[in-house]
């Protein structure tokens, strides 16, 4: 099976085994994005990876939340399942910047 996927017409992600097809699929950065968020310093950037982070595993990992700038720079973490998962992922991320700003002032 591939590690390589990408989303069909309703968001779900399904393999792509054909190396060109996926680059093509993937170049589209507005089908990749699930949310991007400025909280004070720092950015939440939510977005489907295309490739599994589960490394041959049960279940692919295929989305990212990721924080960029202020105090928990670098923060991330990986989710399965589908755009459902990762838009709660999302939410998740937010909350923990809001509350460690909260917490600093």
């Amino acid at each position: 099976m591939s590690d390589q996927y990408i989303l069909n017409d309703q968001d779900v992600p399904v393999p792509e085994p054909d190396t060109i097809k996926w680059a093509t699929w993937f170049e589209d950065r507005d089908k990749r994005r699930v949310a991007l968020e400025e909280i004070g310093e720092s950015t939440v950037s939510t977005v489907f990876l295309g490739i599994d982070h589960n490394y041959g595993g049960a279940v692919p990992v295929l989305w990212e939340t990721m924080v960029f700038g202020g105090q928990l720079d670098q923060e991330q973490d990986r989710c399965a399942g589908g755009r459902k998962e990762a838009f709660q992922m999302h939410a998740l991320m937010v909350e923990k910047v809001k509350n460690h700003i909260t917490a600093e002032s």
